[in-house]
């Protein structure tokens, strides 16, 4: 097996280069390098940066284009580069978009697994006290739910089809070996960041007493574990902020969402833009919004390095409260939602039946996490458990990336 040189090189850190005079700083590129350069301990660092740089991207696709899908933020002018189609801005997603968005959750899947089982066979039982072992193994748990929150089916490795529930199966397994070893390893960050990754999990996966026991074992509101971008390179921007950043694109703006009227009323810091152009937009990639749209441009990502959130203390205290609302504690639950909007010196939520706190929820999931690409998992599995209450109405609309044909007619398991 061989690896090409370019994609073991940019998971390394950026080294400096010594100039001396008569140096011959002229590079030969030697093509592909054999994987089993890889199998030193020297290389592990760059293998499991590698996990979470494909990560990165792989979220970069799927956050904008859910976010578009779920109206967190609508078309403005382009379907072209860093567009927005006309079918997913109907909120179709369909499996001839192409591969972008599978391709990547896939690779960062693959690459944190395979960095896990490389890392293992090297340290030998050393590994069970290594940080190292323990990042890849947070990469693999948030690849993994990134897939389960994102995508309909679940394919590993050219395999069979299977539910989607099998990517949080994985999920949280290797969130729980994480914090086995970031423990050993007495490494309390990336610990953290497994047992917050491992509750969000289990509440997607219906254990509302394992998830509210995981949340509260991050008490800390400020605790927040995000994925970095970089300005080296256009695959490393956030791609949200750069698909909006005026020069060179204007794709999606907030005008016409819930999320505009709500800032305006609010002011809630969570749910940020700028309206103060007053450049409108009208031809063919808006006509399903009437033809012409303000740009009103976000700022939660602010620069092209912005990072995303991959799970805070925040949405800590909202999964006790979705354990509370389940359980029927519709006043404890506004109790825990209230905690962020009291730090925030926004109005108190509150709430009269189920439905009324159910809508609540749901809606300050969506401001919480906005732009985070979470909301398609939300919307999927509120309705699969037909939890009360309309907070977007999704009706007609794709609730996740389906398999794409470039999948479908190159697995042999997958073909009819």
């Amino acid at each position: 097996m061989t690896m090409n040189l370019r994609a073991f090189a940019r998971t390394a850190p950026v080294a400096a280069l010594a100039l001396a005079a008569g140096c011959d700083l002229k590079v030969t590129n030697p093509g592909p390098i054999q994987a089993q350069f890889l199998d030193t301990p020297a290389a592990l660092t760059a293998v499991v940066n590698g996990a979470g740089r494909d990560l990165a991207e792989a979220l970069n696709f799927t956050a904008y284009t859910g976010a578009a899908v779920t109206r967190e933020v609508l078309p403005s002018g382009s379907t072209a580069a860093f567009g927005i189609s006309v079918r997913q801005q109907l909120g179709v997603l369909s499996n001839d978009d192409g591969g972008d968005w599978w391709n990547q959750a896939q690779r960062a899947r693959w690459t944190a697994e395979n960095g896990v089982t490389r890392i293992k066979a090297i340290l030998g039982t050393s590994a069970a006290t290594s940080a190292t072992l323990a990042q890849a193994l947070v990469w693999a748990g948030f690849s993994n739910r990134h897939l389960a929150e994102n995508f309909c089916d679940c394919v590993i490795d050219g395999g069979v089809k299977q539910p989607y529930t099998v990517y949080l199966e994985r999920s949280e397994a290797a969130f729980t070996e994480a914090i086995t070893v970031a423990t050993a390893a007495n490494s309390a960050t990336i610990r953290d960041a497994a047992t917050a990754g491992r509750a969000s999990v289990r509440l997607l996966r219906g254990n509302l007493a394992g998830a509210a026991a995981d949340a509260a074992l991050i008490p800390s509101n400020a605790f927040v574990y995000r994925m970095p971008y970089y300005v080296n390179t256009v695959d490393e921007y956030n791609r949200i902020y750069w698909a909006s950043a005026n020069q060179p694109y204007r794709a999606h703006t907030v005008w016409g969402t819930f999320y505009e009227n709500y800032r305006r009323t609010t002011r809630d810091p969570r749910v940020p833009f700028d309206s103060s152009l007053t450049i409108r937009f009208g031809d063919a990639a808006v006509t399903s919004l009437g033809g012409q749209v303000r740009w009103y441009f976000q700022t939660k990502y602010p620069v092209r390095e912005s990072s995303i959130n991959l799970s805070s203390g925040w949405e800590m205290r909202l999964i006790e409260a979705e354990a509370l609302l389940v359980g029927g504690d519709i006043n404890g639950a506004l109790a825990k939602m209230n905690i962020r909007r009291t730090a925030l010196s926004l109005p108190q939520l509150s709430a009269t039946n189920a439905t009324e706190a159910w809508v609540a929820l749901k809606r300050e999931r969506g401001i919480e996490l906005w732009l985070e690409g979470r909301r398609l998992g939300d919307q999927r599995r509120w309705a699969a458990l037909n939890r009360p209450g309309v907070s977007d109405d999704m009706t007609g609309r794709s609730l996740c990336f389906p398999i794409p044909l470039s999948e479908l007619e190159t697995n042999p398991n997958l073909r009819p």
